[in-house]
């Protein structure tokens, strides 16, 4: 819960899936990257906020951690949140999705630091900015944005738990490492992942979400 009685009512939402694809072809799809990364990276950032506020530094705006299932199948999950909201949508600032960090897929074979940002200025510039002047100031990884353009072929805008918000005009950042050998299969295990590269984005997004948590005014709505 956020400290300021006039803007705890305002929710920032964390989310990431915890379901995979699971047992195909008598094999075992353990998703460590996609998207046990996710799953515990919103654990660790809503364990940093709740260490802030035991220490009487916690943010101003109300904090979500939201682990949804049935991505896979459909965002199933994030669309029955969205349709039966814990707190009402017109609370809701914005959600940071998180949804396979802990790879690096071929086009970044050499050089790890570097996430896809995808949504960040679809909904809002204030959204955009914040995001780019934290990465500036904090973990300065490189921010590709390969996968924003809306006529990317592979529409990866549309196909994780954050669009559900985003179709509710609620501004949103997916935060995406790209697709791997392993992607849907049995070899996404935790030992290929890249636990530094994990660390360092998860730090970021908590960076990003502690910026708007106590930022003066809200988040505003604005095309790019």
């Amino acid at each position: 819960e956020g400290s300021d009685e006039k803007l705890k009512n305002e929710i920032i939402v964390i989310s990431a899936h915890y379901d995979h694809i699971g047992i195909v072809n008598g094999e075992i799809n353990n998703g460590a990257d996609d998207d046990g990364s996710g799953t515990v990276s919103a654990m660790e950032i809503g364990e940093a906020f709740i260490q802030a506020k035991k220490e009487g530094n916690g943010p101003k705006r109300s904090i979500l951690i939201l682990h949804v299932s049935g991505e896979e199948k459909g965002l199933f999950g994030s669309d029955y949140y969205t349709r039966h909201p814990v707190y009402p949508l017109s609370n809701t600032v914005c959600d940071l999705n998180i949804d396979m960090i802990g790879r690096v897929d071929e086009t970044h074979e050499n050089d790890s630091n570097y996430i896809y940002l995808i949504g960040s200025d679809r909904l809002s510039m204030d959204l955009h900015r914040i995001s780019e002047e934290v990465n500036k100031q904090t973990k300065n990884i490189k921010l590709d944005y390969t996968f924003n353009s809306e006529d990317d072929p592979n529409q990866f805008y549309y196909r994780s738990d954050h669009y559900n918000f985003a179709k509710n005009n609620i501004p949103v950042i997916f935060y995406f490492s790209g697709v791997h050998e392993d992607y849907h299969k049995p070899g996404d295990d935790a030992q290929k992942i890249l636990y530094g590269k994990m660390t360092n984005i998860a730090q970021l997004i908590f960076s990003t979400a502690w910026e708007i948590a106590n930022a003066s005014e809200r988040l505003k709505l604005s095309a790019r």
